[in-house]
């Protein structure tokens, strides 16, 4: 008897894996179905300015001498190669939390 009892708990615990798999599986099925909207509706370009994240159109900013890309809706920040290194290169931790918060916004 105790060995069905086992047998049921792991089959338990499998449902339960693969209901989760099934859910995480779907939302990234969404997530890539939004990126490909964003990117159809802005021509297929790459670096086309759609958010990587929601799809949103991004906001340049100027800051420091870089441009800076900024998602309205999620409030992420989207740097080219290099900048965050020119960026700490040039300021302390500190000017560099408060420049962050300037952006945000916060």
């Amino acid at each position: 008897m105790e060995d069905d009892k086992d047998r049921l708990g792991n089959k338990l615990r499998d449902k339960e894996k693969a209901t989760e798999d099934i859910f995480i599986e779907a939302q990234e099925r969404e997530r890539l179905a939004r990126m490909r909207a964003a990117e159809r509706s802005a021509g297929g370009v790459v670096g086309s300015g759609a958010c990587p994240r929601d799809g949103d159109k991004l906001v340049t900013t100027t800051a420091h001498g870089l441009s800076i890309d900024v998602c309205p809706t999620c409030r992420g920040l989207w740097l080219d190669n290099g900048e965050l290194e020119t960026i700490l290169k040039h300021e302390d931790e500190a000017s560099v939390t408060r420049w962050l918060r300037t952006l945000l916004g916060r």
